[in-house]
This record gives C-alpha cells, sequence and structure tokens, in this order.
C-alpha cells in the first residue's frame, strides 16, 4: 500500500505569506550571531587576533575553531552571564 503525500503542516502559512521566520523574532536581551569564515581555500591559518573584534561596541562573545576544537565554552558562557 502506497502512502499519498499529504503535505506539511506549514506550507499553506508560507505560501500565503503569513509563516513566521527565526529572523522574525525580536525577544528582550536577544543576541546575533555572526560569522567569518576565511576567504583562502584550504589555508592554515597560523594565527588569530580577535581582540579587535571583542573590543568593538556590543560584542558580548568571541567564539573561534580553537575553542569549539578545545571544548572551551566556559569562557563563553562567562561571558553571557
Amino acid at each position: 500500500m502506497a502512502s499519498a503525500f499529504r503535505g506539511r503542516r506549514e506550507d499553506q502559512r508560507f505560501v500565503t505569506g503569513r509563516g513566521r521566520y527565526s529572523d522574525d523574532w525580536n525577544l528582550p536581551g536577544q543576541l546575533y550571531a555572526s560569522f567569518k569564515r576565511s576567504d583562502r581555500a584550504h589555508s592554515l591559518i597560523r594565527s588569530l587576533d580577535v581582540r579587535p573584534a571583542a573590543r568593538l561596541p556590543g560584542v558580548v562573545a568571541v567564539v573561534t575553531a580553537g575553542d569549539v576544537a578545545a571544548g572551551d565554552f566556559a569562557r563563553s558562557r562567562r561571558l553571557l552571564r
């Protein structure tokens, strides 16, 4: 027995313009994330100074791939408190 495709529940909202996207939310104390990717494919990053970015107004935390690889999220969590 083959089942018929019935569509997704949210389809009607989105095709009629009534759907809500993550960018539509604006909550008190909400933070935004921005990602900077290398413009050099397959390059080796020997050093990365994130201090200028961390000093920018409104920046709460700067997390690098090194932080992720080391599992060093404790530093980021302290900044978010």
